[in-house]
């Protein structure tokens, strides 16, 4: 079986989650999906390997290999929405544009959609829980940063550019104020323009897992497309805007390693 994520484990409290930067479809899936759909429009692309590139010393990752067509590990098992207005679904049927993915006749019915929670869904959150109680027992705390990305213009989702960084707290309630406001600080003097808790607040991801109270932090990271690749196929990177970014999500986690929860070691 096709491994469902990549995992690195390090010894520090900073975890990175990367959960929609997967390409990997079943074969029958596949076959399913509209031709237009094959190109995966929505994925974030190069997030994983940029991830690993600006990881800090000690900290670990988690990145997801399935493409968020099969299942959206960033939605809630329940597929309760998270924003108001147009959004797309736990196992969608459409693309964030609201074009249909799958050929007439072919969308997934409730024995495929239990399949899919089943098999990649249910797995990769056990994996993730794991990963943040291990970092938790080790240093009494867990940093969480869920990385994202997405298309600069999507007019079903916002108007508008997005800005360059989006940072998410689930409006302040899934990690310390003290951490937003380093966070945002050092997003702020990246050179890149930045929002906290706009169209973007944190997905299931952040929402879920960031317990404070209980000492996991978390927040989530949504990077206009733009302003490092070329948002059409072939995705490519663009050498200076891919550097800039780095340098601002490495300013991102050196702000998230400066902080220490009270009461922490």
């Amino acid at each position: 079986m096709t491994p469902l994520y990549d995992r690195i484990a390090g010894d520090g409290p900073i975890l990175l989650n990367v959960p929609h930067a997967g390409t990997d479809l079943p074969e029958p899936l596949r076959q399913r999906l509209r031709p237009d759909a094959l190109v995966l429009r929505d994925t974030d692309w190069h997030m994983d390997q940029i991830a690993r590139e600006v990881l800090p010393k000690g900290a670990s990752l988690l990145a997801a290999r399935p493409s968020r067509y099969v299942v959206d590990l960033n939605r809630p098992r329940d597929d309760v929405p998270l924003y108001a207005g147009a959004t797309t679904g736990l196992i969608s049927t459409i693309d964030f544009d609201g074009t249909p993915l799958y050929r007439d006749g072919a969308e997934p019915d409730e024995a495929d959609r239990a399949q899919r929670l089943a098999e990649v869904w249910d797995p990769y959150h056990a994996a993730l829980a794991a990963e943040i109680a291990r970092i938790r027992a080790a240093h009494g705390y867990c940093l969480l940063l869920d990385v994202h990305s997405i298309r600069a213009h999507v007019p079903r989702l916002f108007e508008g550019r997005l800005p360059d960084l989006n940072l998410g707290t689930n409006s302040g309630a899934a990690c310390a104020p003290a951490l937003s406001d380093a966070a945002f600080a050092a997003l702020t003097q990246s050179g890149l323009s930045a929002v906290r808790d706009g169209r973007f607040k944190g997905g299931f991801i952040t929402r879920h897992y960031g317990q404070p109270q209980q000492g996991v932090h978390a927040l989530q990271i949504e990077i206009a497309q733009d302003c490092y690749m070329l948002e059409s196929p072939p995705w490519t990177l663009r050498p200076e805007g891919a550097e800039h970014l780095r340098g601002a999500l490495r300013g991102l986690l050196a702000a998230m390693a400066g902080f220490t929860p009270e009461g922490a070691a």
